[in-house]
This record gives structure tokens, sequence and C-alpha cells, in this order.
């Protein structure tokens, strides 16, 4: 008698599916047993409880219900949750950890989009590229453009990094080459891995105070929410280069908007308390001309997203062959994690 193919839910909405899955990784994971595809665009929590009955593994993304703590209980055969996208923090409860279930991300597969976006906005606003060309596009003299919008040299500048994770590695690591003094804030970090990746710890106050860029890259855990307020943003030099791609809830966005107001600071926004932002957002206002702002995009890129897919097909194909697997968050890490 033939052994059984494995069962995999595929629980990803249909535009989720089209942003992850090429056809290569469609073909990878059609290769590793009997996959089950969601009948309709979008999927709920019954249709994901349909298709993990006797599921082995699933594959879950943006879009995806998240799990309940009894869900081990009515899919026992359920081995792994195999994330297409980063934080499992609101999809997988912590019960579901200590019953077993083992759980893969693919947040290491987005930290190089959100550390190019990062670098980018940092470069932006050094040179004044986005003020040169508004100034030249509404009639501004040649030389008058130039001299009006201050030049400086990214390599010359101290980086605050908040949050050593994916990402903040990733940004660490692309900043290496332009020579930047980079300090880094983390309780996670000690002293020895700081030599290793050439930055220096410190304390919040000290980093911001010190830094003529500053960029976030912290979890929301009950420590870290609104860890920026009106004393923090006051620390900052000014000028300073205030970035945030990592999450709204990190930041008390009335103090981050007074700053902003005052234009003592400049400011690149990705994350917002409401999104979409409404269209009557002050942020949207166009005499500020010291804040960027963009949709929620950092972390968007076509080849991270496909990147991302095969790197859960992939492991999924770990676990079917019983091997390590490259991507697992453990309960331990869950606690401390986005």
């Amino acid at each position: 008698m033939s052994k059984q193919a494995p069962v995999i839910a595929v629980l990803l909405t249909e535009k989720t599916r089209r942003m992850m899955l090429n056809d290569a990784a469609t073909a990878d994971l059609n290769g590793l047993g009997d996959v089950r595809w969601p009948a309709a665009a979008m999927i709920d929590a019954a249709d994901a409880d349909r298709l993990l009955q006797g599921a082995t593994a699933c594959l879950t993304g943006w879009g995806t219900p998240p799990f309940d703590p009894t869900a081990r209980q009515r899919h026992p055969q359920l081995a792994l949750v195999a994330h297409s996208a980063g934080s499992v923090r609101t999809l997988v409860p912590a019960r579901l950890f200590d019953d077993g279930l083992r759980v893969s991300h693919a947040a290491s597969k987005i930290a190089a989009s959100v550390a190019e976006f990062v670098v980018a906005e940092a470069l932006l606003a050094m040179r004044g590229i986005h003020r040169l060309h508004h100034a030249l596009r509404g009639g501004g003299e040649w030389l008058d453009v130039r001299a009006a919008v201050p030049q400086r040299l990214l390599g010359a500048r101290t980086v605050a990094i908040i949050g050593a994770g994916y990402v903040g590695r990733a940004v660490m690591r692309l900043l290496g080459p332009f020579g930047c003094r980079v300090l880094v804030v983390d309780p996670y970090l000690n002293d020895s891995e700081a030599a290793v990746l050439g930055v220096v710890r410190t304390g919040l106050d000290e980093a911001l105070a010190q830094s003529d860029v500053i960029t976030l890259h912290a979890p929301v855990l009950p420590e870290t929410r609104r860890m920026i307020g009106a004393r923090e943003l006051a620390l900052l030099r000014p000028g300073a280069l205030f970035i945030n791609t990592a999450r709204a809830e990190l930041v008390d966005e009335a103090a981050l908007l007074a700053e902003i107001r005052s234009g003592r600071i400049e400011a690149a926004l990705d994350v917002f308390d409401q999104e979409p932002l409404p269209p009557d957002s002050p942020f949207r206002d166009p005499a500020l001309a010291n804040v960027t702002i963009s949709p929620h995009a950092a972390g968007h890129t076509e080849e991270a997203h496909f990147a991302q897919g095969q790197a859960m097909v992939d492991e999924i194909g770990r676990l079917l062959r019983q091997e390590p697997l490259h991507h697992e968050v453990s309960r331990a890490m869950l606690d401390r994690m986005a």
C-alpha cells in the first residue's frame, strides 16, 4: 500500500498568493504533498478550519485569520505553521507553541527591503534631493537652489539604530561601507556582539542626543509602546532625521507631529497610528516640507515577496523530510519579537 501524501493547507488570500508564490514556488509546493488551496479570493476562520483538517503543515501570510488557542485540539496532526510574512504574535497564540506547534516565519527575507528603504530615506534627507527637485520645479534659480539646500555626507554622520533584530542588523550591514558611526539601543545585544557588528551599544537617551539619523526597528512590547514621546524627541539634535519604518505604536504621534511642525527636525514616516492615512491627516499637509511619508511600503518589494514565499515552501519541505528548520520561531523568542 502506498504511503498517503501529507496534506498541506494554503491559508492565503488570492492577493497574497499572487504576491508571495511565483511559478517555481508553486510547483515546489505542489510537489511536497496534497496541497489544499482556498476556493475563494478571501479566507475566513471557517475556511481555514476546513482546510486544516488532517493537514501536517500550513502556509500563512498577510490576510490569514488568526489561530485560536484550541486549534491544536481540533487539528492534532498540524505540525508547522509556515508564515510567509513577519510577525507571528497576532497570528499564533502562545498556547499553541506550548502545545508543541512549530512556527517559522519569513521576517529575515523582509529585512533587506526595509533596510534599503531606510538607507534611501537617509540619503534623500542628507542630500536634500526632494527639496532640490521641488525648488527647481517651482522655478527656483539654479545656484540659489543649490545654496539654499544643505548638503551632508551620510558617511560623516552618527546613526542610531533602535532595535537590533533582523531589520536593525540589515541596516547595520548596509551602513558599513559608508563609514558611519553607528549607535545601537537593544537590551538583548551585548558588548561582544556589538563589537563584531562594528557598532556601539548605548542607552536610548544617549543615542537620541548624539545622532544625526535615528531609525526605529524595535518590536511593540509593553515596555516599548510609546517609548518615544515629547521628552525623548526634545533630545534630538536640530536638523536630525527621525525615521520610523517599524510600528507607529513606538512613538507618541501627537508629540512627533508637534516636533515636525516646529521645523526643528526632519522625519521620514512609513507607519502611522491610523492606516490608511486619512485624506485630512496633518501629515499630508504640503507645507510640512521636512517630512516624507509613505504608505507602509518599506518592506514591500517584488523580490522580497517571492523570497518570503519560497523560504516558507522550503521550510515545509524541511519539516516533511525531518530536517532542521531554518526560520523557526521558538517560544522564548516570541516574548521579544515584533
